[in-house]
């Protein structure tokens, strides 16, 4: 379809559905002020939190072996903390099974006797051992490492919890006072790591950014997914923690009473921490909190193991990390679900029909949203729904609210069209008929119920509907009364001629309405065509006439067998070198020119075969001599050369002999070699003679001179013989 074409028929539908844009414009700015207030972060996280709990559960992460403290270990130890003298024991059994690395996910920052000499002693043997402090912040002062450890063997282990009680994000380092702090979960990953040859490095996309491995861990910002100016302190990311039961873990007594296989400890990262619930250490996370109200929470070291497997996943696998859009990206996707809600609302004018397509909307924006969710990214999903709905409300209550107001102005103009003998229509501003009456539909051939609230586009071929519709828009935007001639095909696919008066018209409400009255110009237009189609045969008569004229003419003054100029023509020519010669004091020569034999090739090859001879002498005269020279036929075989304005009489011997050489070559004719030759006369003006007759006499005369002679050759008039 040709470009003008397709903007005309995506113009109606633009126009058509610009109280549906602006309305979805409208709504997805509300929603979005909303958002960046903060007021739909709850509904955000909430719904962030069940994309967890609906994805798939995860296999057990083989690389990670949680030792857990239980309830159990407690009542057997029946001492807290723990004595060093059994953490020294649990330190020395673990190191026996070769574990890559240890975790201690207690405080250990107190000696706790007895055995805390022996505690000292186990830590300075066990490089891999990573212990942890906690800290200072707002709700606490902090807990100090263990003394014995190194300070590349101590890490923290602060938690960041969102306002709502749930940890959804996982910090990798902190600076504070100059010093870079590293997590307990990232400093038990890069030990890991270490062994496979992946160490931390800036990414090339941004040196500010993290890369493990696969992975780039992507530097939390302050309004990323739903968080509305999160504090974003440190290098925080997105925690995409493992849905189900994830990690093998293993009790303090049965690694006491050595019950653990050693290969599940071999070359792993173990975790030692606490899950009695008596000490509280205990977090809610995404896939941990439920609708319902619930929610289970997770152990502390559980919550660190879920944060080294997500790092371990995404260096080695390439697991997704969380990404989330860009503001000015989020806000379009609200924007689009908003016009798509508007847009299904608008085109089917009616909430009934439009549910099920915003029921398929809403099933799809969800289905998106988990999609991206198990490729990594964080879409908005709340803020696109409340946009779907509520624009196509506001559009419900919009069209209900136009439908009353142009009930009530049909009412009124519908009475007073009735009354009016010409075909009369009434369109609102969408180019749609809401009035039409009698005369109207009597004329296009179809019944009122099928035309009302219909467009052109949908009764007329489209090139009438095209016609149609630049017309009423162009009332619609100038206000001016317009008249116009246009073709008008009814339901028995009978072309009319129509002029139609449109003018706009605006109720009491401010409804604007195009109204339009038509004249049926049919039989004036026939009439027009039948004076234009006499007028063109007039006019093509006299061009044919003319013609005649100048073939008459041509013929008057051309040999019709050769096309050269005729005995008349020669006489009118020769007359004009004359004048022209002497008005300039110019020379110019005659030639005489008489076919040597020519009779008898014409008797006994026949008049067709002569009439051949004929025009071929023409076309070697005429391809030898100048354009200005003048070459005619008088009769028979017959022809004269005029030469004007030559510069000495020699020229007139050169061109002569030149002729003389054309024509002694054979012409191939039907099979035929024929040789002709040419004796030919001269005459000079004004040599020999000034006047018409005498200059021709004097060449005839020098020509029969040349057959005297022996024919094929040029002889002068006998005054300039040589």
């Amino acid at each position: 379809m040709p470009k003008r074409h397709l903007r005309l028929r995506l113009r109606p539908l633009l126009e058509q559905g610009r109280p549906a844009l602006l309305t979805s414009f409208g709504v997805a700015g509300g929603i979005i002020v909303l958002r960046l207030l903060g007021l739909l972060q709850p509904l955000e996280l909430a719904a962030f939190d069940q994309l967890f709990r609906l994805r798939p559960p995860a296999s057990v992460d083989q690389r990670l072996v949680i030792v857990e403290v239980g309830e159990a270990d407690l009542q057997q130890i029946n001492q807290w903390p723990i004595p060093d003298a059994v953490m020294a024991t649990l330190l020395e059994k673990l190191a026996a099974y070769q574990p890559r690395v240890i975790g201690l996910d207690i405080y250990r920052d107190l000696p706790v006797n007895p055995g805390h000499d022996r505690f000292v002693k186990v830590c300075k043997a066990l490089p891999k051992l990573i212990g942890i402090e906690k800290l200072a912040d707002e709700q606490s002062a902090g807990v100090l490492p263990p003394p014995c450890l190194d300070s590349n063997q101590v890490s923290f282990n602060n938690v960041v919890v969102d306002r709502d009680g749930i940890v959804r994000r996982s910090v990798l380092y902190w600076h504070i006072d100059e010093t870079l702090h590293k997590s307990f979960a990232l400093q038990l990953a890069l030990k890991y790591l270490k062994a496979e040859g992946i160490s931390p490095k800036p990414a090339k996309i941004n040196p500010d950014y993290l890369q493990l491995g696969q992975a780039i861990f992507p530097l939390l910002q302050p309004n990323d997914g739903a968080y509305v100016q999160v504090d974003n302190l440190g290098y925080q990311i997105v925690a995409n923690f493992r849905t189900g039961a994830n990690f093998r873990t293993v009790s303090l007594a049965d690694v006491l009473a050595d019950r653990v296989p050693a290969h599940w400890i071999r070359d792993r990262i173990v975790l030692i921490g606490s899950t009695a619930p008596s000490l509280q250490d205990f977090f809610y996370t995404s896939y941990s909190s439920s609708l319902l109200g619930d929610a289970q929470p997770v152990a502390g070291v559980k919550l660190h193991a879920h944060f080294v497997s997500q790092i371990l996943s995404s260096a080695l696998e390439g697991r997704p990390v969380i990404h989330a859009w860009s503001e000015p990206g989020e806000w379009l996707w609200i924007l689009g679900w908003s016009v798509l809600g508007a847009s299904a609302v608008w085109h089917w004018r009616s909430p009934r029909r439009a549910f099920p397509y915003l029921l398929l909307a809403s099933v799809t924006l969800g289905g998106s949203v988990y999609i991206a969710f198990l490729a990594g990214w964080w879409l908005p999903l709340v803020p696109p729904l409340l946009a779907l709905g509520s624009s196509a409300i506001v559009v419900t209550s919009s069209i209900a609210h136009q439908e009353e107001e142009l009930k009530r102005s049909k009412e009124f103009l519908q009475s007073v069209i009735n009354t009016i003998p010409d075909p009369v229509f009434v369109k609102d501003k969408d180019h749609r008929w809401i009035i039409l009456n009698p005369a109207y539909c009597q004329f296009i051939g179809y019944p009122l119920e099928s035309l009302l609230m219909r467009s052109d586009y949908d009764i007329f071929p489209r090139q009438e509907a095209e016609v149609f519709y630049s017309q009423n828009e162009l009332v619609f935007q100038t206000g001016i009364d317009q008249e116009h001639e246009e073709e008008f095909t009814d339901a028995f696919q009978t072309t009319h001629f129509i002029s139609t008066k449109r003018s706009l018209h605006k109720d009491v409400r401010g409804n604007l309405f195009l109204v339009g009255v038509i004249r049926d110009i049919t039989e004036r237009k026939r009439m027009e065509e039948e004076l234009k189609r006499t007028a063109a045969e007039l006019t093509r008569s006299n061009a044919e006439l003319k013609l005649s004229e100048n073939r008459l003419r041509y013929l008057a003054h051309h040999d019709p067998l050769t096309g050269l100029s005729n005995r008349q023509n020669f006489q009118d020519s020769l007359r004009q070198s004359l004048e022209l010669a002497s008005s300039n004091e110019q020379i110019f020569a005659l030639l005489f020119l008489d076919l040597d034999g020519f009779k008898q090739v014409n008797d006994s090859l026949g008049h067709d075969y002569g009439d051949l001879i004929l025009k071929g002498v023409a076309q070697r005269l005429t391809g030898c001599l100048r354009s200005n020279d003048i070459v005619s036929r008088l009769g028979g075989d017959e022809f004269t050369v005029i030469l004007p304005n030559l510069a000495r009489v020699e020229d007139a011997a050169r061109v002569a002999q030149k002729v003389l050489t054309a024509l002694s070559k054979g012409f191939l004719l039907q099979g035929h070699t024929t040789f002709v030759t040419v004796s030919i006369g001269i005459s000079v003006y004004p040599r020999n003679g000034k006047d018409v007759e005498t200059l021709i006499k004097k060449a005839d005369t020098a020509m029969y001179h040349a057959k005297n002679l022996g024919r094929n050759q040029y002889t002068f008039a006998q005054e300039l013989i040589f």
